[in-house]
């Protein structure tokens, strides 16, 4: 059923992870706001999201060894520009995180725990022991809920831009510029479409793991920010840079579920059957290389030896550390 009502905002966010909430905070400084998620508002990639947020904070650390190491793990494909700006403004932003109430772990002396995680060269990682994501989702929901400009939607799932692209085909959409007025927006507990209409619309909807079999994202990530704005006529760029964490716990009978970055960090080692240390072929920083090429060196092993899985080795640490 379609409610011919319009529900109107200055700004419609289409998903509430941590892009989506961050944009709504910023933008609430400038009118009111609408946050829609199609499930529970903490169902997002973001309360996921184990390991941490890599950014410089060490005396023994520099923005040009993270933009280096970025560059290199990104194989000659980034944006030095994009790279550059993210790196940079990465320790505002998590002192902004700080401000918020996000309680990062810290050592003993009260300074930042940073840990190592693969693909970098020095310690940058800042981490809420090993759930960061789901502490920064509670804290930027925390502060949506008491902002007086916003108002969140949970169990509300986008279907469609509102944009000339529904009497243009695509071909002629691309060729134009579109203007994109809201969305139309399922009332899953109501079963009515409604129209959000916005002077602006952000769409922070996460990625499309699961077209794919085997998948360390969550079931919310189906690619539907995407799917709307291709029907839109948007150029739809990099879908090839689709990522696979490479460690996740598994089981034959049971689903898995990802084994956080960090346990690589701290020395765990991936291993084969035999007990070798298999990613030293190929790549030099072995189990800590990005996480594309563990993943292809776990994919060849696996290839090779005709095995279900490899083993992610962490005995010869002692056991009180770990």
């Amino acid at each position: 059923m379609i409610d011919n009502k319009s529900v109107d905002a200055d700004f419609l966010v289409i998903g509430s992870g941590v892009a989506g909430l961050t944009a709504a905070l910023k933008l609430a400084h400038h009118g009111s706001v609408i946050v829609v998620t199609k499930k529970h508002q903490a169902e997002s990639n973001t309360n996921y999201a184990q390991g941490g947020i890599a950014s410089v904070f060490s005396a023994d650390d520099s923005y040009e060894s993270h933009i280096r190491d970025t560059l290199i793990a990104g194989a000659g494909l980034c944006n030095p520009d994009a790279v550059k700006l993210v790196v940079t403004r990465g320790p505002a932003l998590i002192k902004e995180l700080i401000d918020l109430g996000v309680p990062f772990s810290r050592t003993k002396e009260g300074q930042l725990d940073l840990v190592q995680e693969g693909g970098h060269q020095a310690k940058r990682i800042v981490h809420v022991k090993d759930h960061t994501g789901h502490h920064v989702e509670h804290v930027l929901l925390e502060a949506i809920k008491h902002h007086p400009n916003i108002q969140m939607l949970e169990n509300h799932a986008a279907v469609d831009l509102i944009t000339e692209h529904h009497v243009f085909t695509p071909m002629q959409a691309r060729a134009g510029s579109l203007n994109c007025w809201g969305a139309y927006v399922l009332d899953v507990v109501e079963k009515q479409v409604r129209r959000f209409t916005a002077r602006a619309t952000i769409l922070a909807t996460g990625g499309c793991g699961q077209v794919y079999l085997h998948t360390t994202n969550p079931s919310i990530a189906t690619g539907d920010g995407v799917a709307m704005s291709f029907r839109a006529g948007a150029p739809i760029v990099n879908m090839e840079f689709m990522q696979f964490h490479p460690t996740s716990l598994y089981h034959p009978d049971a689903d898995s579920f990802l084994i956080t970055e960090a346990i690589r960090g701290y020395g765990a080692r991936l291993i084969n059957k035999k007990g070798e240390s298999f990613v030293e072929k190929y790549h030099p920083m072995g189990s800590l290389a990005p996480r594309d090429i563990v993943a292809r060196a776990i994919d060849a092993e696996l290839k090779k030896s005709g095995e279900r899985c490899v083993y992610l080795d962490v005995t010869h640490k002692p056991a009180a550390e770990t």
